[in-house]
């Protein structure tokens, strides 16, 4: 991953809310949950914003006490995995929204009662899952309608 790539929230399958420090994100394609917290929902405000990954590196740097080479490869997992687990996808060239180069918007700016920097985690949930999965919006047909699926018999085999 390279620092000039950004990085969109996988919209309409992905949905979000911020709570103070916490983001509640929910994958409606797989029926998953999930927590960010602190610099995680840092990253994640900053990827919503449009921001390339090198300056949600120096947005973090600016925001936390840590050292730059650990901030930097913990962003890098960290959007790996928001990738891997379909939240987020590489944003079309003709989407970017910002000027590489410029600060990225998480800080106004440096604070000498900076908060130590902790390894971001993608905490995930999987006790609702069959229930969003049974949401009958995820059965339409081409009518609008929702139907339910025609059940898997011996006979249709």
């Amino acid at each position: 991953m390279n620092d000039s790539e950004e990085f969109i929230i996988n919209k309409p399958q992905v949905i979000h809310e911020v709570f103070d420090e916490e983001v509640v994100v929910v994958n409606l394609g797989n029926g998953n949950y999930y927590s960010l917290e602190h610099a995680g929902a840092a990253i994640w405000g900053l990827i919503e914003q449009g921001t390339c990954v090198g300056d949600i590196v120096e947005g973090l740097v600016r925001q936390y006490e840590g050292d730059r080479g650990v901030i930097q490869q913990a962003v890098q997992a960290f959007v790996s995995e928001l990738q891997q687990e379909a939240l987020i996808v590489p944003a079309p060239a003709h989407e970017s929204t910002r000027v590489h180069g410029q600060p990225a918007p998480a800080d106004s700016g440096s604070s000498p009662d900076k908060r130590p920097f902790e390894v971001p985690r993608l905490q995930t949930y999987t006790d609702m899952q069959e229930l969003m999965l049974l949401d009958p919006i995820h059965e339409v047909d081409e009518t609008g309608w929702p139907r339910a699926k025609p059940e898997d018999t011996d006979e249709q085999r």
